[in-house]
Parts: structure tokens; C-alpha cells; sequence
């Protein structure tokens, strides 16, 4: 188990994180989501033992986590870090790379469990090219291998999808995520891509200037954010009063996603399209409701200035 107990950080005297404190157990895997700048990068370095801080403490397994100032090889063993910089050796093969810290008393074993990382990662026609002659998402998948090829109990991801081509991305999530929860290894991975976190985060930690919101169960975060910073981590969002689709005369606001409004011709409440913006199996409506600018789905296209009527999903 980790546990995070009131830790806080500066860099000089820029305050990155406060008090932030949070538990995982073994075998979980945590979104860490958050606007660039809020400390995700550096929450990881504190619990791989980068950084020392300054407030509180952390143990993994009830062995605490210490900085560079008490280990003379900064980095907890029984972790892996991936950082968006790889760390590879370019002048050595993808299959050099990694095995880099394998055992070589058993190269038969060494061998196979490369063959198997390679696998992993979708670089098996690659084993033996130089890591300098790759593509920035080639080495991204190669420092992915590396990071797992010593069966770490917690792996520590740090967007570590970004430089990946969209038509692979889908399936080394599923590939990484299924060994993960085969060899029972525990994950917290920092991202900006809620396509990250909706499929395969357990729970999702948000964090906003240095503080945690909120850690909870992933699918219930989506369907219920508690404010709009929370839910604009995971796409477009409207900000809506209850009244315009009521009898009522609440001021309450709700929160809901494009998928959440629905056209409607019979409906009172009328918006005047603005942009229509084609997703592959549907369009994104950008429209304007009573001054205020929404967006919502739609299956075809729609024509700017266009008056069309909208409600609320039922399922809402």
C-alpha cells in the first residue's frame, strides 16, 4: 500500500504541492489528473524518492519513501518511474535497451522475457534497431518495455502515451493495462487524455494547484463532477441553469456533457447554431442558448444560424 501523508513541496519558493494526502492499495491503478502546472510530474518524483520534501511523509508498504538527501541512488527499487524524457541508450538495439538491467546469468530467461516486453509494446520487428534511428512514439513504447522489464510492484506513468500515433494508442492501453492486472502490479498514471483514465482507472486522484479535489471511484467522478474544473478534465462541458428547462425559477446550475442535450423540434427552448465541427460518428454543435455559448452532439450537420430546439437526456 502507499500511503501520502500531508506532504507539501516547493521549488525555492514556488509552492507546487499542500498537504496533499491520499492512500493506494496494491494492485489498483490511479488516474492523476489536473491543468498543466499543478504538480502531477512532481507528485510522481516525490513517491518514486526524486525529490525530498519539505512537509509530511510517504511509505510504500509501511517502508517509508526517502529524496536524494538519505540515498546516495535516488529512485525506491521496488518502483519504476517513466518520465516524458525515456532515458534510453541510443546507440544500443530496442532489445539492448530493454534488458539493460535483466540478469544475464540466464540468457535463455533474459531473452524470453524481452521477446514477451516486445510483445507488449508492439516492437517485436524492431528488437534489433538502434533506439536512435526510432520515432519519438517508437521510444516511447521502448522505455515503456524497459520500465516493466524488472516487475516493478508500482509503476509510475507520466502521460505516457503522448508521442503515440492515435491508430496504436487504443491498443497498447489495452496490451499495458491487462499485463498490469495479470501481475497484479499497482499504476498511477498522470495524464491530460480522458481516454486514459475512463476504461481502465480504478479511481481518479484531481488536483488543482498543488491540492487534491478529489479521489474517487472514475466512473462516478465522470457521471458525477462536483464543479465545472473537474468535469472540463474530461472534455467540452455546459454550464446550464436548471429554470431553462423547468417551470421552476432555481438559479441552480448543472453540469452537462455534449452527449447530455439532445435536438429536439418539439422543444420550447431554442438555440442558434454557431459551428458545426465533424468527430468521425458525429458532429459537435457549437450553439448559443440564451447568450451563453453550449455545445451538444449531434449525427449530421447542422447550418450556422440555424434555430433548433434542445432538452436535457433522459438519462440525465
Amino acid at each position: 500500500m502507499l500511503k501520502v501523508q500531508n506532504i507539501s513541496f516547493a521549488y525555492d519558493e514556488l509552492p507546487v504541492l499542500k498537504n496533499v494526502s491520499f492512500t493506494i492499495k496494491k494492485g489498483q491503478h490511479i488516474a492523476l489528473i489536473g491543468a498543466s502546472g499543478c504538480g502531477k510530474s512532481t507528485l510522481l518524483k516525490i513517491i518514486y524518492g526524486l525529490l525530498d520534501v519539505q512537509e509530511g511523509e510517504l511509505s510504500w508498504n509501511d517502508k517509508k519513501i526517502l529524496g536524494p538527501l538519505f540515498n546516495l541512488v535516488p529512485g525506491e527499487e521496488n518502483m519504476k518511474y517513466l518520465s516524458q524524457g525515456f532515458e534510453l541508450s541510443p546507440y544500443r538495439s530496442v532489445a539492448e535497451n530493454i534488458g539493460q538491467y535483466l540478469s544475464n546469468f540466464e540468457p535463455e530467461l533474459k531473452q524470453g522475457r524481452v521477446n514477451e516486453l516486445l510483445e507488449i509494446v508492439e516492437m517485436t520487428h524492431f528488437a534489433d534497431i538502434k533506439v536512435e534511428n526510432l520515432s519519438g512514439g517508437q521510444k516511447q513504447r521502448v522505455a515503456l518495455a524497459k520500465a516493466l522489464a524488472k516487475r516493478p510492484e508500482l509503476l509510475l506513468l507520466d502521460e505516457p502515451f503522448g508521442n503515440i500515433d492515435n491508430f496504436r494508442r487504443s491498443s497498447l492501453r489495452r496490451n499495458l493495462f491487462r499485463y498490469l492486472k495479470r501481475n497484479k502490479i499497482t499504476s498511477i498514471t498522470a495524464t491530460h487524455d480522458k481516454t486514459d483514465i475512463l476504461s481502465f482507472a480504478d479511481e481518479t486522484i484531481v488536483i488543482h494547484q498543488g491540492e487534491i479535489l478529489t479521489k474517487e471511484n472514475t466512473i462516478s467522478l465522470y457521471k458525477n463532477p462536483s464543479n465545472y474544473y473537474i468535469a472540463s478534465l474530461f472534455g467540452e462541458v455546459n454550464q446550464i441553469q436548471t429554470s431553462w428547462f423547468t417551470n421552476s425559477e432555481s438559479q441552480d446550475i448543472i453540469l452537462v456533457y455534449p452527449h447530455q442535450l439532445l435536438v429536439d423540434t418539439n422543444a420550447k427552448l431554442k438555440a442558434r447554431v454557431k459551428n458545426s465541427y465533424f468527430k468521425g460518428n458525429h458532429y459537435l454543435i457549437e450553439a448559443v442558448l440564451r447568450d451563453t455559448i453550449i455545445f451538444f452532439e449531434h449525427h449530421s450537420e447542422l447550418k450556422a444560424t440555424e434555430m433548433i430546439g434542445i432538452r436535457l437526456s433522459d438519462a440525465l
